[in-house]
């Protein structure tokens, strides 16, 4: 699995190259984890590159929105395929702060970094 990730104007960028597998997902999120945790953003933008994301990338995702959701943080993400943005939408937890989903990495960014500037 290749992740990266910037900071940008306090918004962690993260973004998923490849897709990680059930073998991997759970250390992909420690990761995330560990990022969220160590910098300290106002928001996080996930990016999924990957041309087909599968249900373990969907699955980080999620579990990654709860992380945020739980640290009061707004996560957003990116991916321009639109059977994945329904599936997100449609898997998203609905007790916290609601899942950002955009078509575009570039939206997501700018969003993300507008509601920082904001706060």
């Amino acid at each position: 699995m290749t992740m990266s990730h910037i900071l940008k104007k306090r918004v962690l960028v993260i973004t998923m190259h490849d897709d990680p597998g059930v073998d991997t997902r759970a250390a992909l999120l420690t990761q995330i984890s560990d990022l969220v945790h160590g910098h300290k953003p106002t928001s996080v933008v996930i990016i999924l590159a990957q041309p087909s994301p599968t249900q373990a990338a969907l699955s980080v995702v999620l579990r990654a929105h709860h992380l945020c959701s739980r640290l009061d943080l707004v996560l957003s993400v990116a991916s321009h395929s639109a059977p994945v943005r329904r599936l997100l939408a449609a898997g998203a937890d609905t007790g916290g702060i609601r899942l950002v989903i955009h078509a575009r990495a570039d939206t997501a960014i700018a969003t993300a970094t507008a509601l920082t500037t904001a706060a």
